[in-house]
């Protein structure tokens, strides 16, 4: 079997994983229930969290760029802005596809040397994205365990279950043994690469994504990209409480506060971990589990938070995504 057929069997896979959990997520709706929601719902306050998830990329951007500018100091804002919106439209029928359509487009319009070759290829461009990825996952954890640690009688045991679903010490294992195999790439890689061919560009590939995770010590001003961090990270929380205002006539919601916006905020973040399209399905699953675990708000109920959160922001994206599609078609040289 071909490499193409087994991605195009991957996806399959993972398009019939989110309609399972689709499934098993709406069976339990209460549709006359979710029809008066809808009445009582404060729509300005959704609409209010997608201009905030709009602010949002267009936040990400300009912190990538800060380690894209090393590199290629022509990158423009408008360039990492509309490789986020293209990315995050990409990935909702394609997940992490929408990646390489991100790195493939700031290489794209990258500026090129005297040679003619670009000055931002896509190892250096890689590497970049995987630096920011892991800050936002060290930031990610800290949050959580910051919030634990304050909160632990409340949130405590739900993450510990989140966890152990997720294969608990099996996970750790499953990272430590591809950490193992990049590690035996590299030596390999480095090793043979004097005799040319295929390892000569192993480790040229290996050596470019190198030079881009290490562009954080090259950024200048780097309060800027902490401060950038800490703007993402609050936008993503106005966002979650937003959807949280926007259902307070709701008896199950009209309780809750900013923590607990929150923590409904990093519990979401769990569901990036399945590979499903545009997290249909697992954001459900995991969000309604935890407003069934900590608040005692049974499935039906808590899936109407989850789909005003998810849905609005599957809408923001695709109309992102399309605006810079026509962007990039019609107005950008």
């Amino acid at each position: 079997m071909d490499k193409k057929a087994k991605n195009i069997l991957q996806y399959l896979f993972w398009i019939a994983v989110a309609v399972v959990l689709v499934y098993f997520c709406l069976r339990s709706i209460d549709w006359e229930q979710f029809a008066e929601a809808l009445r009582l719902c404060r729509w300005e306050y959704v609409l209010l969290s997608m201009v905030l998830g709009t602010l949002v990329f267009y936040i990400r951007g300009n912190r990538w760029r800060m380690l894209l500018i090393p590199f290629d100091p022509s990158t423009s804002r408008i360039t990492t802005f509309n490789a986020y919106n293209i990315c995050m439209a990409v990935n909702l029928a394609l997940p992490r596809a929408g990646e390489v359509a991100k790195l493939g487009y700031v290489v794209k319009h990258s500026a090129v040397d005297e040679d003619g070759k670009r000055l931002l290829t896509f190892d250096k461009a890689l590497g970049t994205l995987l630096i920011e990825r892991a800050w936002d996952a060290l930031v990610t954890l800290s949050m959580a365990a910051v919030l634990l640690l304050v909160k632990w009688d409340s949130f405590g045991g739900y993450m510990k279950e989140s966890l152990a679903g997720l294969g608990g010490s099996r996970l750790w294992w499953g990272l430590g043994g591809i950490l193992v195999v990049i590690g035996l790439l590299l030596y390999l890689s480095w090793k043979l690469r004097e005799r040319g061919g295929v390892w000569a560009k192993i480790w040229g590939f290996m050596e470019g994504i190198g030079n881009g995770l290490v562009s954080f010590t090259h950024m200048k001003k780097v309060w800027l990209f902490f401060l950038y961090t800490v703007v993402v990270w609050t936008i993503y929380w106005l966002m979650s409480a937003c959807i949280v205002w926007a259902l307070q006539d709701m008896e199950a919601f009209s309780s809750f506060t900013l923590t607990d916006a929150f923590f409904l905020m990093i519990a979401g973040s769990i569901s990036s971990v399945v590979p499903v399209p545009g997290g249909f399905g697992a954001y459900h699953g995991v969000v309604t589990g935890a407003l069934l675990s900590i608040w005692g708000i049974p499935i039906g109920t808590g899936m109407i938070f989850a789909i005003l959160n998810h849905e609005s922001q599957v809408i923001n994206q695709a109309l992102c995504g399309l605006c810079s599609y026509i962007h990039e078609s019609f107005f950008r040289k």
